[in-house]
């Protein structure tokens, strides 16, 4: 399964495909989206937006892996980061794609095994899950890849879980 991971952010939002196959993964591609913040709010969007679907078009990923967002301080900050995400599942959602959310903690988990793991810690363990040189990602980019590792070792633990759910909602 190829997955999108996605690191949204207004001036810089990570991106990260990886595929797994038989429990072994891969990294197809990675970078960052960097955006002018001297540009006008709706055409910053409007960049991301346009970003974001290239890459769904050209990696052609089966799932998104969407990193939640954190409760920031500052109230603007918060909100033009919920913008970016609003973006990032938007263009998921027009691809039809499934979208699966996950909080940094839980990235973090599934990447390093510790959720307070520091930005330097994920960035080692997703190179060395992914064969990659650690000075060759951005932490956006590294970010997005451990979205995306984290949907693959979790993803399918998630639907099963939810499954029983949803029959038990249907035989009621």
């Amino acid at each position: 399964m190829r997955v999108l991971g996605i690191d949204p952010g207004l001036v810089a939002t990570g991106y990260g495909v990886v595929e797994s196959e038989r429990g072994d993964l891969r990294h197809i591609a990675s970078g960052t989206i960097t955006i002018p913040a001297s540009r006008p709010l709706s055409a910053r969007l409007r960049m991301l937006y346009d970003s974001l679907g290239e890459i769904c078009s050209r990696y052609d990923p089966a799932e998104v892996a969407v990193e939640n967002t954190f409760l920031a301080k500052n109230v603007a900050v918060a909100l033009k980061l919920g913008q970016a995400r609003g973006i990032a599942l938007l263009v998921a959602e027009l691809a039809q794609l499934p979208i699966s959310e996950y909080a940094p903690t839980e990235i973090k988990i599934a990447v390093t095994g510790f959720g307070g793991a520091a930005k330097e810690q994920v960035q080692l363990m997703v190179g060395r899950l992914l064969r990659l040189s650690v000075e060759t990602t951005t932490h956006h980019a590294t970010d997005a890849l451990a979205a995306a590792i984290c949907h693959l070792h979790s993803g399918p633990w998630r639907r099963i879980v939810a499954r029983p759910r949803e029959v038990a909602s249907r035989t009621l």
